[in-house]
């Protein structure tokens, strides 16, 4: 299933983990590795339990799972997104995350959350093939 970004990548890096796989990349925004640009958005947000910083053109969103899902040791599922381009545009608060960006996510991860396995990029979706 696509998140229906189409052929391009979407505008977004998205990190979570699910209910017994840790914490991954499970959108990318076509990086070949995202985590340069996810540590630097987040930095100076490391110890805060939800978040919405914009730094130049980007944004780093953190939210807490919408459904109070848990992992397997009983913590609230935080879902980390680093956003940009139009998306980036569209949220200036935890609340515009909530409502603009969860929505694009949310049918996949339910999908995937509780899986026993490590999603891949099949599981997430991320576009259509060439």
């Amino acid at each position: 299933m696509s998140l229906g970004f189409g052929k391009s990548p979407p505008q977004l890096i998205w990190a979570t983990r699910g209910r017994s796989w840790g914490f991954r990349f499970l959108l990318d925004a076509g990086l070949s590795d995202p985590l340069p640009v996810y540590e630097r958005a987040f930095g100076p947000l490391m110890d805060t339990p939800t978040a919405c910083r914009r730094d130049g053109g980007q944004v780093a969103l953190r939210i807490a799972d919408p459904l109070g899902r848990r992992d397997g040791a009983g913590r609230v599922i935080p879902h980390e997104f680093v956003l940009f381009g139009d998306l980036a545009d569209a949220v200036s608060s935890i609340e515009d995350g909530a409502q603009k960006v969860w929505p694009l996510v949310a049918e996949v991860y339910a999908r995937i959350w509780d899986t026993a396995g490590l999603p891949d990029g099949s599981d997430v979706g991320r576009g259509d093939p060439d």
